[in-house]
């Protein structure tokens, strides 16, 4: 009896060994908690031998639906990450200036373009001003040079010929006003009037050479405001439109502050130009003014001369 329940259980062992190795490969990675279950199998007698390795084949095809069921989510993550570029992307856009300036209101727009002639107009009057007084200067220079050894109102008008300029001015007046007081003793009469003379000839250089002053005044002191102005406008707009977008969104909001800023830029880049050139202007001019004084004094010396030297021959005369 003993040798047949020994037999019986040498034949169950091949039979379990048979099914084991039969068994997909799929079978032996199954998940930890199907072990327990065949080592807590009960060994089967020699008449339950066959149904004792029916549970082993459907095993895979339970652990396999887990991880496909885990699979369909970590699938379904990327795919639904994927739409967020693609609804930031359209919003940004190349911020340079002129696009800025295009994508501006019309109001913003105004105030650039009024910006940029002022600032057009600050360069013209730079150099217009500087070939004026660099060639006034010079030529006043060079004249005051031809009449130093001058000694009377006829030699130096000869001296300078027919040339156009402050100095011929100052000598045309002197000889105009002996000419008119000939025949009167005061001489101090005749130099007071020369004088009135020499001082309306130097207010009108000083209105003509400060042509364009005021301008550069006005652009320098009015541009920083005016595109103040337009940076008001342009964030007013700005604002405007995220109340009606109803997003506080950085993308949304900065090209329309960008292009509001551009109006206070443009201002000061047409301000602070102006500025410079005006004070430097009113060195250059303040220089020029000092030879046109002594352009004034140079011909009242000539003068003082004529009347003396004529006096003296009437002296001389009247002594004869």
């Amino acid at each position: 009896m003993k040798t047949m329940t020994f037999q019986a259980s040498l034949a169950a062992a091949l039979m379990l060994a048979t099914a084991w190795l039969a068994s997909p490969a799929s079978a032996q990675t199954q998940s930890p908690p199907a072990a327990p279950a065949q080592s807590t199998a009960q060994p089967p007698t020699a008449g339950t031998v066959p149904p004792a390795t029916a549970p082993m084949a459907p095993a895979p095809a339970v652990s396999t639906a887990p991880a496909a069921a885990g699979a369909a989510p970590m699938a379904a993550i990327p795919a639904s990450a994927k739409p967020e570029p693609a609804v930031v992307a359209p919003a940004m856009k190349e911020l340079s200036p002129w696009v800025m300036f295009m994508s501006a209101d019309v109001i913003v727009k105004a105030v650039m373009i009024g910006l940029a002639f002022a600032s057009l107009m600050t360069w013209t009057v730079f150099i217009a001003k500087s070939i004026e007084l660099s060639v006034a200067s010079s030529k006043l220079r060079s004249a005051l040079k031809k009449i130093a050894e001058a000694r009377s109102l006829a030699e130096a008008q000869m001296a300078l010929g027919t040339k156009e300029g402050i100095l011929p001015s100052f000598l045309a007046a002197a000889l105009r006003e002996a000419r008119m007081s000939a025949g009167l003793s005061s001489d101090a009469g005749i130099n007071e009037r020369a004088a009135s003379s020499f001082s309306e000839i130097v207010r009108a250089e000083q209105r003509r050479i400060r042509i364009g002053m005021g301008v550069l005044a006005t652009i320098g002191s009015t541009s920083p405001f005016v595109g103040l102005f337009g940076t008001v406008w342009g964030i007013m707009n700005s604002f405007i439109g995220i109340s009606k977008s109803q997003t506080t969104n950085l993308a949304v909001v900065a090209p329309g502050i960008a292009e509001a800023l551009l109006a206070t830029a443009i201002g000061l880049v047409a301000a602070i130009p102006a500025v410079i050139i005006y004070n430097h202007f009113s060195r250059l001019t303040k220089g020029y003014l000092e030879l046109v004084s002594r352009a004034s004094g140079a011909a009242a010396r000539l003068l003082s001369r004529d009347l003396d030297r004529s006096h003296g021959s009437a002296h001389s005369r009247a002594a004869e």
